[in-house]
């Protein structure tokens, strides 16, 4: 340190004090408004930068519930089809089970018809049958009575007295 004090020379320290001056104006009257001007569009540039990132953020953000929207929307639209699609579904069995209850009852009703009709034939050619039958026994029941004179003429007067007493 006491060989700087013994060197030191102060027309030395003056020359470089006015040269550092002169550089130091120098540097304000030509470097520094370029390098805050530089500064400051950097700063400007970084802030529009911060300002784009936020809004895209927003953006994508309103994106995102669009999108979630829709496809809530979407699953309604879905769910809304599908209960539509099992109404019509449904409605589709009833109506086929009515119609084929309501044709099954009209074939059972012919059905019944059908029998009631052949039931009624049958019981009209039984009752053809029985009186031909009948007529024929009494034919041959009448013809063995009225063979014999003496039974006719008792036939005769217990139907007289049957007639009577009515």
């Amino acid at each position: 340190m006491e060989q700087l004090l013994e060197n030191f020379s102060l027309d030395l320290f003056v020359k470089q004090t006015v040269l550092f001056l002169i550089l130091i104006f120098l540097m304000v009257k030509f470097a520094w408004k370029p390098i805050l001007n530089s500064l400051n569009d950097r700063e400007e540039g970084i802030k529009n930068a911060l300002d784009s990132a936020e809004k895209a953020k927003r953006e994508m953000e309103n994106l995102n519930a669009d999108n979630d929207r829709l496809l809530k929307e979407a699953r309604a639209e879905r769910e809304a089809l599908m209960k539509e699609a099992r109404e019509l579904k449904e409605k589709m069995i009833s109506d086929a089970k009515e119609e084929a209850q309501a044709q099954a009852g009209k074939m059972i009703e012919q059905a019944q018809a059908a029998i009631e009709s052949e039931k009624k034939s049958a019981m009209a050619e039984l009752k053809n049958e029985v009186a031909g039958l009948s007529l024929e026994i009494a034919e041959k029941v009448v013809r063995g009575e009225l063979s014999n004179k003496d039974k006719q003429l008792k036939l005769v007067e217990d139907m007289l007295g049957e007639a009577k007493l009515n």
